[in-house]
């Protein structure tokens, strides 16, 4: 759409920064709070807008879509993961899908390395007795945990994010294995030095960390379920900064109640911000609010993505990161 100014509709509070800089290029609608925008409004806004601008808290499904307006051309994703837009459909009404790749990849690995060192020392432990005043000084038996190099991590998923994770858990002296839709190329897996397994099932029983960096699809739902829990080592921990939905979290719970895994750090839930009650009381678990990707320079960088995306695509150009389906 060159030589037009673009009408763009942005349903969360972006970074100051952002929303200037898109006030300054786009005839654009910024949220006077940040609350997520409401079905009604968000209906309102594929009604009337050029390009929308979600978040991951926003579902745009087919029956939104369906009830778009014919000037929607370009919906740029404030975020990498995409499974909560349906680009099949947005493709077939003829709308660009856009997200921000790259920009979280080291964002999400140190926070995963955090939890997994949260979670096998037993921090939050630490912590909640510092802070209840009981703490009666050091002891050759208290608060012990478990040392994490030697330990093998088993990284489900082996994209940027899992291979960032790879690097990291190397230079702590883990053992790096993986298991992914396709293999890694044999100089990058050597550089690396991660053991693929072809069975997800086989990996699983034999790690002492599994870390879930795979994104949420039909065919990651669930992924790691009842069954596939159970194969886990009783002493084994469980650590999910990528999607809730990838892990059975009723299953979860339970066996983590029974003893039958040692331990888990969750980023994210399998219901978003409803968490299951049970999974919080326990000491054994490390829960934290979607902060994978919370830092000051990685959500700049991804506003700064959006606005390439849409100035692009303003320009006449297809969007450098446009989202293609299949290619996900």
């Amino acid at each position: 759409m060159p030589g037009q100014r673009l009408s763009v509709v942005v349903t969360r509070r972006l970074p100051e920064s952002i929303e200037t800089r898109m006030k300054e290029l786009f005839d654009v609608t910024l949220r006077e709070n940040d609350r997520p925008m409401s079905r009604e409004e968000l209906v309102a806004a594929v009604q009337t807008a050029d390009v929308l601008v979600p978040t991951v808290t926003d579902f745009i499904d087919a029956p939104l879509l369906a009830q778009a307006g014919e000037k929607l051309k370009l919906i740029a994703n404030y975020g990498a993961g995409v499974d909560r837009i349906d680009v099949a459909t947005a493709r077939q009404r003829g709308i660009l899908v856009s997200n921000t790749p790259g920009t979280v990849t080291d964002d999400t690995a140190d926070m995963t390395i955090a939890l997994i060192l949260a979670v096998t020392r037993r921090i939050p432990e630490g912590l909640r007795v510092m802070g209840s005043g009981d703490w009666e000084g050091w002891s050759p038996t208290a608060m012990l945990g478990g040392r994490i190099s030697g330990r093998r991590v088993g990284i489900l998923g082996m994209g940027r994010i899992g291979q960032a994770v790879a690097k990291r858990a190397a230079a702590f002296g883990m053992q790096v294995h993986y298991h992914n839709r396709k293999r890694l190329r044999p100089e990058v897996e050597e550089a690396l030095e991660a053991t693929y397994w072809d069975s997800l099932d086989q990996m699983v029983a034999r790690m002492d960390v599994i870390s879930i960096n795979c994104p949420h699809t039909p065919s990651t739902f669930h992924l790691m379920n009842a069954r596939r829990l159970k194969l886990m080592k009783p002493d084994a921990v469980i650590v999910n900064t990528s999607r809730g939905e990838v892990i059975d979290e009723n299953a979860l719970t339970r066996m983590l109640r029974a003893g039958e895994i040692a331990g888990a750090g969750l980023d994210v839930f399998e219901r978003g911000h409803e968490i299951n009650p049970r999974l919080m009381d326990l000491p054994n678990v490390v829960l934290l609010p979607h902060m994978g990707s919370a830092t000051v320079e990685g959500r700049q960088e991804m506003g700064e993505k959006v606005i390439v995306n849409i100035k692009t695509f303003a320009d006449g150009h297809r969007p450098p990161d446009q989202v293609v389906p299949g290619v996900m």
